[in-house]
C-alpha cells in the first residue's frame, strides 16, 4: 500500500487514510449496539472516503477495473448511511 500511494503523489495521507478507514469501521462496528447516529455518520464518511479514492484512481488514468473496488465500496457505505438514516428518522 505504501507504493501505491507513493504512486498517487499522496503518500503524506497514507496515515491519515488508514486512520480514518479505522475510525469507519469501527464507527459501524459499535454502532451496531449503540447509536444509528454512529452508524450512518461512519459510513457516510467512508462513503465520501471511498469516493475520493475512486477520483484519485480516475485521476491517474488507472483502469476501470482498478477503480471499480473504490466505487463500490462508496456505493456500498452510502446505502448502509441512507439506509440507517431512513430507519433512524422513520422517513
Amino acid at each position: 500500500m505504501k507504493s501505491e500511494f507513493i504512486r498517487y503523489g499522496l503518500d503524506k495521507y497514507r496515515r491519515l487514510t488508514g486512520v480514518l478507514q479505522l475510525a469507519g469501521a469501527t464507527g459501524i462496528f459499535l454502532g451496531i449496539w449503540f447509536s444509528n447516529i454512529l452508524i450512518i455518520l461512519a459510513a457516510s464518511g467512508l462513503s465520501i472516503l471511498m469516493f475520493m479514492g475512486f477520483i484519485v484512481r480516475i485521476k491517474i488514468k488507472d483502469s476501470i477495473v482498478m477503480a471499480l473496488p473504490s466505487f463500490s465500496f462508496a456505493v456500498l457505505n452510502l446505502y448502509i448511511a441512507l439506509y440507517f438514516t431512513l430507519e433512524h428518522f422513520g422517513i
